[in-house]
């Protein structure tokens, strides 16, 4: 690609002029990452947006948070609604610390927007109790049952700790998994770079090996999402996540015949 063009995707993507390129990490970041890795065509720039806020949020790197979130946020790749809902599929996996400076950085991102679109900044609006879920623990339970054996292509867990009863089969996977703000394969998504950099051997390779086996990821899109994810984490863990990935993909190609 040329750096013209190199320069255009950066203005699409980060919704303002790419900086000048006086270090060879600006000619990288112009030639590979933006000329490279934002311009390939395996995977929608909403999907690349998610794997990159993921990392760079998990990162504790405040420029880049900044920046990533503005630019979503601008370019209407991911609206307010989906991005806060992206926050909470973030804490799960990266925990609550990280996932509470992510929405306070939306939070000023979005008036940010705002003002430059000439609109007034308005309070976000307080949700319904009604969007939790049922409050009938028996059904919540057999419920988020349900929905780890769809999502994981695994029996669930037995209820036998605090950690399985209230965390995973109550609320991961008994509400989180659940809720409409995203889709199924966004979440997947999401989770896949989260289990990556959290070095998290075991959760890496269920998430993997669902994402695929289940079809909600195409192996070449998953292939774009380990780029993505090697671009903005580094390529050791990304050797992981591909490993990952190889192993998966065999499977499913000795299952489908």
């Amino acid at each position: 690609m040329s750096d013209a063009s190199a320069d255009q995707t950066y203005r699409d993507v980060m919704g303002e002029e790419p900086p000048p390129v006086t270090t060879p990490f600006a000619a990288a970041t112009r030639d590979f990452l933006f000329g490279t890795v934002w311009a390939g065509s395996g995977l929608s720039r909403r999907d690349r947006r998610l794997v990159t806020l993921t990392c760079v949020a998990a990162a504790d790197a405040p420029g880049p948070i900044d920046a990533q979130v503005y630019g979503a946020l601008k370019s209407g790749d991911i609206g307010l609604e989906a991005m806060l809902e992206f926050v909470l599929q973030f804490a799960v996996y990266c925990g609550w610390p990280k996932a509470s400076h992510l929405e306070m950085v939306i939070a000023r991102q979005w008036a940010r927007v705002e003002q430059e679109q000439g609109r007034e900044v308005t309070a976000w609006p307080e949700l319904s109790n009604d969007t939790l879920g049922p409050n009938d623990w028996t059904e919540r339970m057999e419920r988020g049952a349900e929905e780890f054996a769809s999502v994981n292509l695994l029996p669930a867990p037995p209820a036998e700790t605090p950690y399985r009863h209230a965390g995973i089969l109550n609320f991961v996977f008994g509400h989180v998994w659940q809720r409409p703000g995203l889709t199924r394969r966004e979440r997947r998504i999401i989770t896949v770079a989260s289990v990556a950099l959290d070095d998290a051997p075991i959760p890496l390779k269920t998430h993997v090996r669902s994402a695929i086996l289940s079809g909600d990821i195409a192996k070449e899109e998953m292939d774009e999402i380990v780029l993505q994810f090697s671009a903005y984490y580094g390529f050791a863990k990304g050797e992981a996540l591909s490993g990952a990935v190889e192993e998966a993909w065999l499977e499913k190609q000795s299952t489908d015949g």
